[in-house]
């Protein structure tokens, strides 16, 4: 049954069926024939009272000497008046009471017309005789009394006799006694001067309640039947809800069909007593055999309907029974589906688990793994169990449909089976997994502590027989340890662990056991080598000894964030770098003895090495790390199962908790690790990866910009039970928070690694790729860290994005001093310091309000209130205030607006002066391109030589910016820069007036803005503003290659500084190189003007006005009585 198969009822559930049918049945006929006998359509005593309550007829319930039912039709004066159709069916209705065999025997009709006359007698008696629906046997009339016509009637009944010819003879009666005669007294009424007790009234009612009762059980037998034909007609459903239906259809049915024979029966017990009351009172001479006959009929349908009754409980037991194991079977079959749904998606499941892993700590995670897999799938295994066991307890119990359940059961057994086989097979592999990769990590440690061993021991040490002897001896004592720590055999382990071993792991076998026998064998040349040494009898070799400084002198701290970095840095990776540092301590004392450059280009081999192994473990252990947290906690939070342990905080937040982890994760797994494994046999090379993956790490800007509403979430939901569980379950003893600055840590420790990588490979073919791999790396992390402040500017209505790359930014105090303003704006000038974080980017610098804000972790982190900002192209600089090496001037609109700016270091302010310098002079190259753009449009002929490009995006702003990133330091996350040297101090008095031309090269700052040309004011008039640049003496900085020319032309290199020694015509000045003392023509426009230490400043105001009308002011900067103001030259 189940599974769509039709249902087939039992043979014991038909034979109950049958039985109970028959029951019905018999009960049915019972109602209906031993009751009410007609044969059309029966009448009841409530359908007809009205008619029976005149009493023109009346059924006694007397018998003849014969047992002849007795109809007695009483003196009745309108007898003539009652319809025809009444009278039928009282007479119908009257002679259906008694039995079939007492109406076959025939009727004895009474007719009592004692007080009636002649004419209504005969028309009474012809119209009985001609209507009655029965047999009749004898009809007695009692004529009227009165002489007259009792006279007329003896002489009319003579003379009609053959009116009366009936088929039973018609006696006319003079008298009661006469009747007598006929009928015995005792079964006469007492009008018929008989004994027998009739009430009409009450023989009503009492055929009322059998009538009743009767068509009670009547309806009760046909609801029996066809509920019984419903329910063994009934196909049951497939389904556990449908069944359920039905089953509960069926037993309200149920209840309302032994309602309705309890009512029945109690009906009937209640018929039975007011009957057997009545008896009670007659008298036993009194007994009326319709009494009698009434209540042996109610007797027999009790019997009947408890008979029925008991048949039905039978058959619905029956039913029950069947229903409820339907129910069953539904429960069990649904249940099987879904369990095998399940445990289909569990097989599939584990057949995904191919991986063995790819290192220790990726077993070990497989193994945590499989672990948690096995326990959450445990519950469905535990619950396909049990229904395999309910499956065998319906089988027990005799179950219609064992032949669906056994099979069932079977398979349910069979999938358990093979999971729990399944399950064990993958935890074998994964052991032999583990014990391989441990086995391959005890040789790699087993070969890092050997190189360690050698990378440890002095060259010139082992120049003397004693030292040689304890280098020896250290040798050998570490061979050893050679068989219990290395690879003995490679076919061997092919062999031993063929079941796990694919193309990767056995690849990384071979590997492994390359590493292991290349160390060998530097270690039996170096044995071999102190053997000989040993061996030697040789005068001692007095060693040099290292100065002390060199002992003590520690790698070059690295820029940026090694603080961040250093902290945040686990204990294993500080242990591993330790022997870094000692060995190269250690090759550089040798390298003050007579070790060989052989040996020492091997130690620096060695060296690379631990580098990069470092590099691949860390990196496998980070990606480790983020899977373990995307899959133990980020995962987690989608799991239904874990719901109820989440936080309402925490709803659709799993983006802002993890940010772009994921992101982060398939970037490292699926590409960086792979090509950084690549590097393992050529680690030098590894700046390479870096290179062509740097743009990929832009990806870490993103995690970091969210990372401040990460940690705000963390720090609101971070004692919600679903962490707790989820820290429980991966057996992390650092809670979620540690690893969410997993990825900040990471981007960090590259440099760290990329620098001691750099220290190791100065002399190889990729260094130059490691220091541009370094630089791009800290470039980034700058980025990062200003993109972190960047966020954080509130009240800039416009979009940062226009403005350009970000440069620089930092925090300064800042003086106002708007000179060209109002009076009263020169009174309100402040002289306490405004404390102002600016942001430097390519198209204007912003001052912004810092805000610390209340709070721990980053909550505390800083906001900035944005200002005011300049743009770049009005802007200028000088580069030093007298009195303060701190500060420097950045003015607007031709000193307009001035703002002193002081730095918290001489070397902060040397960079951010470096920058802007690099930002004015790629628009002023830009500007004096365009001009020479010009210039040369009106004049063709000028011998000028072409430069190598005139675009400044591609040419010398290219070139001059390839330069500066040369000269300048990356920049770290803390704003840390190069420590370049500050100009001198201009000397007071000291300066460049307006008509100077000498050729003395001047001391003092100048003050730079990005004007187009760097012209006197009357120069450019005379000029109508489009001239050649104009003699102004000082060095400059060439920015453009010039190697072409005559004899007289100075071949120079873009970056070179030259000094201006006389202007020529056509464009070209004669310069001096002063670093070979070189002199010739070059291009003027090849040069721009160099900054440097200056009483005055030569400032290009940058206005509004036309390029040709730029103005050159020459004044102290900061003169010792106060700030003087700047002339205008223009008049």
């Amino acid at each position: 049954m189940g599974d769509g198969k039709p249902v087939q009822i039992s043979v014991a559930e038909m034979k109950s069926y049958y039985l109970y049918s028959e029951w019905c049945s018999w009960l049915l006929s019972m109602a209906e024939d031993e009751i009410m006998h007609q044969d059309i359509v029966p009448l009841c005593a409530a359908d007809i009272q009205d008619q029976l309550k005149k009493r023109f007829a009346y059924l006694s319930g007397g018998r003849g000497q014969d047992g002849s039912p007795v109809i007695t039709f009483p003196d009745y004066p309108a007898f003539s008046e009652i319809p025809d159709k009444e009278f039928q069916n009282v007479m119908t209705y009257l002679t259906s009471i008694p039995s079939l065999q007492d109406a076959g025997i025939g009727f004895i009709l009474v007719i009592d017309r004692r007080r009636d006359k002649w004419t209504s007698v005969k028309a009474s008696v012809l119209r009985i005789a001609a209507s009655f629906p029965a047999n009749l046997q004898l009809v007695l009339v009692l004529r009227p009394t009165g002489f007259f016509q009792r006279t007329l009637s003896d002489i009319a009944f003579k003379f009609n006799r053959d009116d009366f010819k009936m088929k039973v003879p018609v006696i006319m009666l003079s008298s009661v006694p006469d009747l007598h005669g006929y009928i015995d007294k005792s079964q006469l009424t007492e009008d018929l001067g008989g004994t027998l007790d009739y009430c009409h009234s009450r023989w009503l009612c009492q055929r009322t309640a059998i009538e009743s009762f009767a068509l009670m059980v009547k309806h009760t037998a046909q609801m029996l039947q066809s509920f019984g034909t419903e329910l063994a007609e009934t196909e049951l459903p497939n389904d556990v809800q449908s069944t359920s239906s039905v089953l509960c259809a069926h037993t309200e049915k149920k209840d309302k069909a032994k309602e309705d024979l309890r009512l029945a029966l109690k009906e009937g017990h209640s018929v039975l007593e007011s009957l057997g009351e009545l008896q009670a009172e007659g008298s036993e001479p009194g007994v009326n055999q319709d009494q009698l006959d009434n209540q042996a009929t109610v007797q027999r349908l009790l019997a009947q309907l408890n008979e029925t009754e008991a048949a039905f409980d039978e058959f619905w037991a029956k039913h029950q029974q069947k229903l409820e194991q339907c129910l069953q079977l539904r429960h069990f079959e649904q249940g099987f589906r879904e369990v095998k749904a399940i445990l289909d998606a569990v097989c599939q499941k584990i057949a995904t688990f191919t991986d063995i892993g790819n290192s220790l700590a990726h077993v070990e995670h497989l193994l945590r793994d499989l672990a948690s897999f096995e326990e959450k799938s445990g519950v469905s295994v535990e619950r396909a169990r049990a229904l395999s066991l309910d499956g065998e307890q319906l089988i027990e119990n005799k179950h219609y449909a064992v032949d669906s359940i056994r099979p069932k059961c079977q398979e349910l057994r069979h999938l358990c089976d093979q999971f729990s086989s399944e399950i064990v097979r993958r935890r074998g592999l994964l052991s032999k997994s583990l014990e391989l990769h441990r086995r391959l990590e005890t040789s790699l440690k087993w070969c890092d502590e050997g190189i360690y061993l050698l990378a440890s021991q002095p060259v010139d040490k082992c120049q003397s027989q004693d030292g040689a002897e304890a280098a020896l001896q250290e040798i050998e004592k570490f061979l050893e340890t050679s068989a219990e720590n290395k690879i003995q055999e490679l076919n061997t382990i092919y062999k031993e662990y063929e079941s796990i071993l694919n193309q990767d792991l056995m690849e990384h076998v071979r590997k492994v056991f390359q590493k292991q026998a290349s160390m060998e064998e530097v270690f039996h040349r170096r044995q071999a080598s102190l053997k000989k040494l040993a061996a030697r009898q040789t005068r001692p070799v007095q060693p040099v000894a290292p100065r002390p400084e060199a002992l003590a002198k520690s790698p070059c701290p690295s820029p940026g964030i090694r603080r961040g970095s250093e902290n945040s840095s686990s204990e294993g990776g500080a242990l591993r770098r330790g022997p870094y540092r000692r060995a190269k301590s250690e090759i550089s004392e040798s390298r003050q003895g007579r070790g060989s450059a052989g040996e020492e280009e091997e130690s620096l081999a060695i060296l690379r090495r631990h580098v990069m192994s470092e590099l691949l473990d860390t990196e496998r252990a980070y990606v480790e790390e983020l899977l373990c947290v995307l899959e133990g906690y980020a995962a987690e939070m989608d799991n239904p199962l874990m719901a109820h342990l989440l936080s309402t905080g925490l709803h659709n937040k799993k983006d802002v908790l993890f940010g772009n982890m994921e992101e982060i994760y398939h970037f490292h797994n699926r590409i960086f690790l792979r090509e950084l494994e690549n590097y393992i046999d050529c680690p030098e090379l590894v700046g390479r990866c870096f290179l062509e993956r740097m743009e990929d790490f832009q990806i870490y800007e993103k995690y970091c910009q969210n990372k401040p509403r990460s940690e705000s979430l963390w720090r609101q939901c971070s004692d919600c039970p679903f962490f707790q569980e989820c820290q429980r379950k991966l057996d992390h003893k650092l809670s979620l928070d540690s690893y969410l600055l997993k990825p900040v840590q990471r981007i960090t420790k590259y440099q760290l690694l990329l620098k001691e990588m750099l220290k190791y490979s100065k002399n190889c073919e990729g260094a130059e790729d490691l220091q541009e791999a370094l630089s791009s790396i800290l470039g980034i992390l700058k980025a990062v860290n200003d993109s972190m402040h960047l966020i954080a500017i509130t009240g800039y209505d416009g979009n940062l994005g226009d403005l350009g790359k970000l440069l620089m930014q930092g925090s300064f105090s800042v003086w106002t001093d708007h000179k060209r303003g109002h009076t009263k704006v020169k009174e309100l000038a402040r002289f306490k310091p405004m404390q102002r974080h600016l942001f430097l980017h390519e198209k204007a610098v912003l001052f912004c309000k810092k805000r610390e804000e209340n709070g721990e972790g980053y909550e505390k982190a800083p906001s900035y209130s944005y200002k005011q900002s300049l743009n770049m192209a009005a802007v200028g600089i000088t580069e030093n205030v007298k009195g303060d090496a701190k500060k420097f001037e950045i003015w607007y609109n031709a000193r307009e607006e001035v703002y002193i700016v002081q730095a918290p270091t001489p070397e902060i302010k040397a960079a951010w002066v470096n920058e802007i310098r690099k930002v004015l002079t790629s628009q002023l190259q830009a500007c004096r391109e365009a001009s020479q753009h010009r210039a040369l449009e009106q004049s063709q002929s000028l011998p000028l030589p072409a430069p190598t490009s005139t675009s400044p995006s591609r040419g010398n702003s290219r070139n001059l910016k390839k330069l500066e990133e040369r000269k300048t330091d990356p920049l770290s996350l803390e704003g840390y820069v190069s420590s370049a040297p500050l100009p001198k101090a201009p000397e007071k008095g000291k300066g460049w007036s307006k008509t100077s031309h000498s050729l003395e090269a001047p001391e003092d700052d100048g003050g730079w803005s990005s004007a187009e040309e760097q012209v006197n004011s009357s120069d450019a008039e005379e000029d109508g503003g489009l001239g050649l640049k104009k003699l102004v003496p000082g060095k400059y900085t060439v920015v453009a290659d010039h190697e072409k020319g005559g004899p007289d032309a100075l071949v120079v290199r873009s970056g070179d500084v030259v000094e201006l020694v006389q202007q020529g015509d056509e464009g070209l000045w004669y310069v001096r190189d002063p670093t070979t003392g070189k002199e010739g023509w070059v291009p003027a426009s090849s040069l721009s003007v160099q900054l440097g230490p200056s009483g005055s400043a030569q400032c290009l105001s940058s206005s509004e006005s036309s390029p040709g009308s730029a103005v050159l002011s020459n004044s102290s900067s900061c003169s010792e009585g106060g700030q003087a103001p700047f002339s205008d030259l223009q008049g």
